[in-house]
């Protein structure tokens, strides 16, 4: 059972930290400080609000995997990796995670064929759905996860309300607030998001 979040952090857009028994990182950006203490870095595409090469020096040590879609681990040359593509299940020897997919339907940002990725993920018995870069696409409606978090600036992903109303499809414990505040959007936009998704989802504002 959640009974709060303090194993999250978010320090900008997407770059999302979750520590429980393991120290996982989520399209990690501008961490500053050299911690070197993460046991896998997922990245969702090589986008440069994603991938951002010196925030992963700053975390990677000798046991790091950083997993990602072959746009993002062809740039990765010297580093543990595993490449990864959209609707598949992975297991690897402390953690298991399925890939699913993340595009665009009327803009070209993020094309289908690009095999860009969001990620859930199981933490003793708590899924995690981090959603990428993405719009509400018929194929995540299915999705099933206890603390989802999802874009809302717009633009390049899912508007605050596309995201609302799919928050409110997938129906989370917790849904959170993401990408917005660097490229597009502002804290209006999770703040819209917070008030208006169903009561009995819990929700909170990272940054």
């Amino acid at each position: 059972m959640i009974k709060n979040l303090d194993n999250i952090s978010i320090n900008c857009q997407s770059s999302i930290k979750i520590t429980d028994g393991l120290t996982i990182y989520f399209d990690p950006y501008d961490i500053r400080e050299k911690v070197n203490n993460a046991d896998y870095i997922f990245i969702t595409h090589s986008h440069w609000d994603h991938f951002d090469l010196d925030s992963i020096n700053n975390l990677v040590n000798k046991k790091t995997i950083i997993i990602g879609p072959s746009s993002v681990i062809e740039k990765l040359d010297g580093y543990k990796t595993l490449e990864v593509k959209p609707d598949n299940i992975y297991n690897l020897d402390n953690i298991s995670f399925m890939t699913v997919l993340a595009y665009n339907i009327d803009k070209e940002y993020h094309l289908k064929d690009a095999g860009y990725v969001g990620y859930i993920v199981t933490l003793n018995n708590i899924t995690y759905y981090i959603a990428g870069d993405t719009d509400v696409i018929e194929e995540l409606k299915v999705i099933k996860a206890d603390v989802i978090f999802l874009p809302v600036g717009g633009v390049y992903t899912m508007t605050r309300e596309e995201a609302v109303e799919f928050a409110n499809t997938i129906k989370p414990i917790y849904a959170i607030p993401i990408h917005y505040g660097l490229a597009v959007g502002d804290e209006l936009d999770a703040k819209y998001f917070v008030n208006n998704i169903d009561k009995e989802i819990k929700s909170k504002i990272f940054y």
